[in-house]
């Protein structure tokens, strides 16, 4: 009798804690899609104003995705070129340049792709910039994200990784804590850099079907206990 009890008691822990992980998978598909809704608000609201410029990580945090259209001046001295960078699946560099909003003020501009030389790694594609006040139109964004790097602090003109504290200190401006994706606008200049930037999925299928296994493995513990601590011995004591 003792043992019955004990193999109910197990039964009925396993099937909670897998309804439990099922309930986890919707609940993170909820968020995700949230995350999407939000995403696409922001990208469909009009443009922000160059003044409302995050210049805290907190607000910076609630424009991502926003349209923006910055004036400005380049910074071309400062110009940076992000290694092992890849757009439609090919290798090359994020060319980042900072934008001088105004005296001692700048924003870090993603401004475009450029493919790798394969012969000459070395070799980077001169951005032409045009002298003076520009526009340019834009997406705001994160930073570019950090890959693995064996060596950090490089100050090259080609790195793996830019932490913007430590380049803000370097070039001696100060930059706010986000970056802006240039975009295809009427003011692109004709650069020969691709601005096809990933924009991320929200992957909610992936977590709906982990909860379906879970479920479903709730569903099997109970009925594999329900078929042979129930139905099974009462149609063996039933047999003549």
């Amino acid at each position: 009798m003792r043992s019955r009890w004990f193999l109910l008691g197990v039964t009925l822990v396993a099937a909670a804690a897998t309804a439990r992980l099922g309930l986890w998978q919707l609940d993170r598909a909820a968020v995700k899609t949230q995350l999407q809704a939000r995403m696409l608000q922001r990208a469909a609201e009009p443009a922000l104003p160059q003044a409302a410029l995050a210049r805290d990580p907190a607000q910076a945090e609630g424009q991502h995705h926003r349209l923006i259209q910055v004036r400005g001046e380049w910074l071309s001295r400062h110009t940076v070129y992000l290694d092992n960078r890849q757009m439609n699946g090919h290798p090359g560099f994020f060319v980042l340049t900072p934008l001088l909003l105004a005296p001692g003020d700048a924003v870090l501009i993603q401004r475009g792709w450029a493919p790798r030389d394969a012969a000459d790694r070395t070799h980077l594609k001169t951005v032409p910039d045009a002298p003076g006040e520009v526009s340019v139109s834009a997406r705001v964004a994160p930073p570019p994200s950090k890959l693995f790097e064996m060596q950090a602090g490089d100050t090259g003109v080609i790195r793996q990784n830019l932490d913007l504290t430590a380049y803000s200190r370097e070039i001696g401006v100060s930059l706010r804590p986000l970056s802006l994706q240039q975009i295809d606008g009427p003011d692109a200049p004709a650069d020969g850099l691709q601005r096809e930037w990933f924009v991320p999925a929200v992957d909610v299928g992936k977590h709906h079907g982990y909860a379906f296994q879970w479920f479903a493995l709730c569903a099997l513990i109970l009925g594999l206990y329900v078929w042979f601590q129930l139905i099974q011995p009462r149609r063996q004591a039933r047999r003549p």
